[in-house]
């Protein structure tokens, strides 16, 4: 792994699994990490669910909105995390490419979308032990 790894979170709407985990590894690993994220058919607007579940915890992803992945985007990225569209991620030789197993919050009420979080929430710590050991912030 580089100095400053990067990773790409990819899921289809870019709405809700990916931008949570966005989120989290910004708020865990501050800037030793380069975190991306984006979606093979990208939503208009973040889950109003998922925006409410992260808040409940201090993360605040209001002002993100869903961005098209590219292959550039995944070009640059040292670590590949899919969450439910691995077929529609480029495969480049040397890059790291993970798949997560999550339910979708899309249509979820909060009661649903809060064990996802926490999902992957526990998915991003060990993320982080992996590829940028070191103090986590955001914990307490």
């Amino acid at each position: 792994m580089p100095e400053k790894p990067s990773v790409l979170f990819v899921c289809v709407h870019n709405a809700g699994r990916s931008q949570m985990a966005a989120a989290w590894l910004t708020h865990l690993a501050g800037d030793r990490v380069e975190v991306r994220s984006a979606g093979s058919r990208p939503s208009t607007a973040v889950h109003p669910a998922a925006v409410e579940a992260m808040r409940e915890v201090g993360v605040d992803i209001s002002a993100e909105t869903p961005k098209v992945l590219t292959v550039d985007a995944v070009r640059a990225s040292d670590v590949c995390v899919t969450m439910g569209c691995g077929d529609a991620c480029p495969v480049f030789p040397g890059k790291r490419y993970l798949d997560w197993t999550l339910d979708d919050p899309a249509g979820q009420g909060i009661e649903a979308v809060r064990p996802i979080r926490d999902a992957i929430r526990t998915l991003v710590e060990d993320l982080i032990a992996e590829i940028a050991p070191g103090p986590t912030q955001g914990r307490g």
